[in-house]
């Protein structure tokens, strides 16, 4: 019996919950482990059966409408009110509800008629999410939570948080993920919220096929007794795993994943337990079977008691199958977590749960989307740095932007597949952090010095720090801004030139060039954003009529979202 299983055997039986996390037995980490094998193994372009049909595009009408007043649409005409013959149920459809909920939430409160589709009971997960306060405030912002209940869902919060790599000098930061939220207590405020706005909960019920009519989208369930719900719009927020991106990307390959293993572990020294790690490396690259890996560690208090904290260990790879399992990278975590952590041994803390899961990202990211009447949001679509593990943080930073589109889209009736796209746009920022990806990464038969990522980082880190808080900050929050971007890298050419030929050689020139593409587009972003706002652009396209308003904000909200310009300090 492995470590992994017989520590995994002794736990007691956990609720699950639906999203990254949700999962929490030794049957859940081999499934997890086996969808894992079949994306690794796979050739790239080289589907291994037909894909999958979830929506299918039905031409012409499902109910008695007026035409479309898109010109040029295959697929947008309103659909009328709710409640009689040619009235959709309700004008949204939100599929996936843990992080659904508050995009639902959030569009209820705009009038809007919503129905949230969960497989399962729709929940938050026991462990919790580790955010900075200005992510949970985006929702009071917005009204989806109040003050009181965010403040009731924080489980612990605690400062300073530390960035550190082995063989280089620590940084410490304050106020950045520095709470531990409950996902169970906010997402059952958003819920009773959403049921109270008078939103439709379908919990237990399983999506099987979206059928795209010409006024309307069509969606029907597994249980055949179950009546179908007609929407004007269906929001994917089924996350990495939606089967409707997996339609769309269908034979495609991520061109990276990060890996991720942790624990929630009782029995660390209360008075050691009051700071959190950002992120943190302790040695140079190490090699799993034939796969070098740089290994990352994570790690904070948690709200569950004092001598509670929560590890993750995590490396940034691409999908080849030279690359280990997740119970593999266990195995790993079960030996070198104590050391990181100045414990005896695993058996030195009681384990409550075990964390794993595979966080698949793309170039071609944010996804377009690719049928009229469906848009992804959140992980679904794509909108997280490949950086990060995505999830609640990924999608509050944009939920006021996304709101706002989906609420134009609805009341101009721009449901088109090309005028959603809109609410999805090309993002050089987030294009643009797949360099330090590559970067972060040892590619399967490379063979970089083994302390270059450390030296790299620890370069860049310090550089950050010296620059101050308006480049060290955004940059730790997943948001990437050209000027603090460009004094960076103008900062390490000076302090370690030496570290060039090693990047050039690490990367390579075509992603190398591929970056500079989308940093001198993130250059141009910015310019765009801060003269649209020295002009007051948004004051005046809001006399312009509907549609002509809706492609305007659109592009304001892409220049600004696009350079990270929204991020205030």
């Amino acid at each position: 019996m492995s470590t992994t299983q017989r520590i995994m055997s002794s736990l007691p039986a956990g609720q699950q919950a639906g999203g990254a996390g949700g999962q929490v037995s030794y049957a859940d980490l081999q499934r997890a482990d086996a969808a894992w094998r079949a994306l690794r193994t796979t050739p790239p372009g080289a589907p291994t059966a037909p894909a999958p049909q979830v929506v299918k595009r039905k031409p012409g009408s499902c109910l008695s409408a007026a035409p479309s007043r898109e010109a040029g649409s295959t697929g947008s005409s309103d659909s009328g009110g709710a409640g009689g013959k040619g009235a959709v149920d309700v004008d949204v459809a939100v599929c996936g509800g843990t992080l659904g909920v508050f995009v639902a939430t959030s569009l209820a409160l705009r009038g809007k008629r919503v129905a949230i589709v969960e497989r399962g009971a729709l929940r938050g997960r026991a462990q919790e999410w580790n955010v900075s306060r200005r992510e949970v405030q985006e929702l009071v912002a917005l009204g989806v939570l109040t003050a009181g209940e965010v403040e009731d869902a924080i489980a612990v919060a605690f400062n300073p948080c530390r960035c550190g790599f082995a063989g280089g000098e620590d940084i410490w930061v304050s106020d950045i993920l520095n709470l531990g939220v409950s996902p169970a207590r906010l997402v059952e405020a958003a819920k009773q919220r959403f049921v109270s706005l008078g939103g439709v909960l379908l919990e237990g019920v399983a999506l099987a096929s979206i059928h795209v009519h010409d006024d309307a989208a069509v969606l029907s369930f597994e249980d055949p007794s179950r009546p179908p719900l007609t929407t004007r719009l269906v929001v994917d927020a089924m996350g990495h795993a939606s089967p409707i991106v997996r339609q769309v990307r269908w034979g495609q390959k991520p061109d990276g994943i990060c890996l991720v293993v942790g624990t929630c572990a009782r029995g660390f020294p209360p008075e050691a337990n009051s700071t959190g790690d950002i992120i943190c490396t302790t040695g140079p690259t190490i090699t799993i079977g034939q796969s070098p890996l740089q290994l990352f560690w994570e790690a904070f208090p948690s709200g569950s008691g004092p001598s509670d904290r929560t590890t993750y260990m995590f490396s940034y790879m691409d999908a080849q199958p030279e690359r280990p399992s997740l119970e593999a990278m266990l195995e790993l975590y079960w030996r070198l977590m104590p050391q990181y952590q100045g414990i005896d041994s695993i058996d030195s803390v009681a384990v409550q749960r075990v964390l794993f899961g595979f966080f698949p990202t793309f170039r071609d990211s944010p996804l377009r989307p690719a049928f009229d009447r469906v848009i992804q949001v959140g992980d679904a679509s794509g909108i997280q740095s490949p950086l990060s593990f995505g999830g609640f943080g990924a999608i509050t930073r944009h939920l006021p932007r996304i709101t706002d589109g989906l609420v134009d889209a609805l009341d101009g009736d721009l449901l088109s597949r090309n005028a959603l796209a809109c609410i999805n746009p090309y993002q050089p920022n987030l294009s643009g952090a797949w360099l330090l990806q590559r970067a972060m990464s040892a590619r399967v038969g490379s063979s970089p010095p083994p302390d270059f990522i450390n030296n790299l980082l620890a370069t860049n880190f310090a550089c950050m720090q010296k620059l101050g808080d308006p480049v060290l900050r955004p940059f730790l929050q997943d948001v990437t801004q050209f000027a603090p971007l460009a004094l960076t890298m103008g900062s390490m050419v000076v302090s370690r030139p030496s570290l060039l030929p090693t990047i050039f050689l690490q990367v390579g020139p075509i992603p190398l060039l591929d970056w500079l593409l989308h940093f001198t587009t993130l250059a141009a972003f910015s310019a765009l954003h801060q003269l649209a706002s020295a002009l007051s652009l948004s004051e005046a396209v809001a006399s312009l009529p509907p549609r002509q308003r809706f492609f305007w904000r659109r592009r304001l909200e892409a220049w600004e979202f696009g350079s990270g310009l929204d991020y205030k300090l």
